[in-house]
Parts: C-alpha cells; sequence; structure tokens
C-alpha cells in the first residue's frame, strides 16, 4: 500500500500563489491613473493642452487623487508609498526617453516629486481645508493658459467626481488592484 502525504488545499494554494502582490497592485493602480489622465475626452473637456506640462499635470492630478484615497484606508498605506515610487520611476524613465542627461535628471525627478506634493496638498486644501480648489486648478492644470474661471470650476467639478468615485470604491479592490475613474465631464 502507497504512503499518502497530507491533504492538500488547492483552491487556498492557489489565493496563495496567484493572489495580487501589493507591487502588482501598486502598479495596475498607477496604470489605471495614467491612463484616465492621458484620456482624450478628460483633456479635451478639462480643456487641459495636449502639452509635456499638460500631461505631467494630469497624470499628477489622477495620482494625486488616488494616493488621497489609498491613505484614508490604513490597509492600503503600503500601495500609497507603492503608487508614488511608481510615479518617480515613471518620471525618471520619460525624462531619459526625450533625452534628459543623467546628470540632470535625478534632480528633474526631484522638482517633478516636490511639484507632485505641492499639488496634493493644494488639491487637499481645496477639497478638505475650504480652500479655492478652482484657483488651485487654475494655477496648476492652467498654469501655462490665460485665466479662465469656468473651465477652472468645470476642473474642480471633475476633481470633486473623481474624489466621491474613488471614495466609493472597496479596499478590498483596490488592493487587488481594481480602480475605476469617472468618465470626463461633458465639454
Amino acid at each position: 500500500m502507497a504512503r499518502r502525504g497530507p491533504a492538500v488545499n488547492l483552491g487556498a494554494l492557489k489565493r496563495l500563489i496567484f493572489r495580487p502582490q501589493p507591487a502588482d497592485a501598486a502598479r495596475a493602480l498607477y496604470r489605471a491613473a495614467v491612463d484616465a489622465a492621458r484620456r482624450p475626452a478628460v483633456m479635451l473637456a478639462l480643456g487641459v493642452p495636449d502639452t509635456l506640462d499638460g500631461r505631467f499635470e494630469l497624470v499628477t492630478l489622477h495620482a494625486a487623487l488616488l494616493l488621497r484615497r489609498l491613505q484614508r484606508a490604513p490597509a492600503l498605506g503600503g500601495l500609497g508609498q507603492g503608487l508614488v515610487d511608481l510615479f518617480v520611476a515613471d518620471m525618471d524613465r520619460n525624462l531619459r526617453e526625450m533625452g534628459a542627461g543623467d546628470l540632470s535628471v535625478g534632480r528633474k525627478v526631484k522638482r517633478m516629486a516636490s511639484a507632485f506634493y505641492g499639488r496634493l496638498d493644494a488639491y487637499s486644501d481645496g477639497l478638505d481645508r475650504g480652500g479655492d480648489l478652482a484657483a488651485a486648478t487654475e494655477r496648476n492644470l492652467y498654469g501655462t493658459l490665460e485665466a479662465d474661471s469656468v473651465r477652472a470650476e468645470r476642473a474642480a467639478a471633475y476633481i470633486r467626481a473623481v474624489e466621491a468615485a474613488l471614495a466609493a470604491q472597496e479596499d478590498a479592490a483596490l488592493a487587488a488592484g481594481e480602480l475605476s475613474f469617472p468618465e470626463a465631464p461633458p465639454c
């Protein structure tokens, strides 16, 4: 008679092996934020210029709003750091692809990371502390354009909609890297 080994629960083993790892989840969340930022409908509806600055501002906006959501759930704290790490690595890679020299990349990435945290603070001020969210969008999303209060208010409304949509998403879904951003506002 052949000896049998211990019983193995294949379902539990599969969940252990194939469950999303935090780095994979952070990568999926960052990718969703970048994809949302790059939607032509968002750029068009908000009137953000299709330039390097405009693209940077939209990626920063979506990543900052996502980071705010992750920070509100202590169990997702590691994902927030992973998101920031991916943002910095993405900026580094993009600068290198654009031909920035090795000696200047670090300095430029540091400025971009500082800009990210500055925008995070400005949007948080407008969302949480009674600051002027439209003014923050005017300074950041539209810093290279002529002032337009209607456009800035539309952007502020979009930011509030994204904030509400992110707040409604389950922690477990975010931990698995599942995320959905709202559609762009009508033009």
